[in-house]
């Protein structure tokens, strides 16, 4: 934050810790304009679209707090760059992570551009995530305070240019003192649930919503010496890991998914949540993204492989040809194909990739 008043967009999603955010800047004594982004237009009439609701949230929020608020559509950007991969990364059989993507493509790309256009010097958003200017003069993203709800994760794919462009007010802030504020600033919205699902199409029952757009191809589930041990549905809707939702009855310890045959359409599967095959000492990674624009030195650095682990100390071993390799101490559960994984360096967040 800075004390000097500054003409900033803020990101209102109907939610408490959007709206939080935009009740601090407003009393700081920011020049604030509200948006709203509605990215996603397909059925947004059923049960699981929150829109409504969340776009009446967002206009009251700018009431009570002061400020104008705008509704802007991306949905056509939303489709072309996050949901077109997103289902590309399902049909080859990769496990991918839209809201790394939207975040990178929607939030800090098509609303910072719309944001700029506004006359905007920065724009803000509700993440628990915090910046700061490194020894090289360069923004550096680092993690929240409030370590069960740090963000820092999904904002790894952000360039120096949009990371400089962003203010994160709750980044010092746990979420309990931010629910305290809001019921302080009067926000109606202060109780709401957080919001969970795909990023921008909310809470959906999961197979119901991919097969609308993939054809299921079901297949056999069997074990990695070759036991057929059930059908799956569609190797899209499993996951590395994954214990719930297989049906393999028997004796024995619970199975898991640990691996996906994509040319015979096979679901490997095994019993044990420690067995071999599900963990991992090494992982590549490509489509990498470094947030000081270039990567780091090789050498140790812990690293998460999903979003709700703890760090594991890791070391970045080589990069070659727009692939990093890592190796970790201990091998790491159930490192998934399309997942991300991000390097921290202490509280800084370095970047990442995805695995493949």
């Amino acid at each position: 934050m800075t004390d000097t008043p500054k003409r900033i967009v803020v990101g209102l999603s109907g939610g408490v810790d959007s709206s939080v955010t935009a009740a601090l800047l407003k009393r700081q004594g920011h020049d604030l304009l509200g948006v709203f982004m509605q990215n996603w237009e397909d059925d947004n009439d059923d049960e699981f679209c929150s829109i409504k609701e969340d776009s009446r949230d967002a206009i009251a929020v700018a009431d009570v707090v002061g400020i104008d608020i705008e509704l802007v559509n991306f949905a056509a950007e939303y489709k072309d760059r996050v949901f077109a991969y997103f289902l590309a990364e399902y049909q080859a059989g990769r496990t991918p992570n839209p809201d790394v993507l939207c975040n990178a493509e929607i939030k800090f790309k098509a609303f910072l551009d719309y944001a700029l256009k506004m006359g905007a010097s920065k724009i803000a958003t509700g993440h628990y995530a915090r910046t700061d200017i490194g020894p090289d003069g360069k923004t550096r993203l680092l993690r929240g305070l409030d370590e069960s709800k740090d963000q820092s994760y999904f904002l790894y794919r952000l360039s120096q240019y949009q990371i400089s462009h962003a203010l994160f007010p709750l980044g010092e802030m746990k979420k309990t003192e931010v629910r305290e504020l809001a019921a302080e600033f009067g926000l109606h919205n202060h109780a709401k649930k957080d919001s969970t699902g795909i990023c921008f199409i909310g809470e959906r029952p999961f197979r119901e919503f991919l097969n609308r757009y993939l054809p299921k191809e079901p297949g056999t589930m069997r074990t990695p010496e070759g036991k057929a041990v059930g059908e799956h549905m569609g190797l899209m809707y499993y996951t590395l890991g994954q214990r719930q939702g297989l049906n393999i009855g028997g004796p024995g310890e619970p199975w898991y998914v640990a691996g996906k045959d994509i040319e015979r359409n096979e679901l490997i599967v095994v019993q044990g949540h420690d067995h071999p095959l599900l963990l991992k000492d090494r992982l590549e990674a490509s489509q990498l993204s470094w947030l000081a624009d270039e990567a780091p030195p090789l050498g140790a650095y812990t690293a998460k492989t999903r979003y709700r682990q703890q760090d594991a100390a890791c070391e970045l071993i080589a990069i070659k040809d727009g692939v990093a390799e890592l190796r970790f101490d201990h091998a790491q559960w159930a490192v998934t194909p399309g997942q991300s994984v991000v390097l921290y360096d202490g509280p800084v967040c370095l970047g990442g990739g995805v695995i493949c």
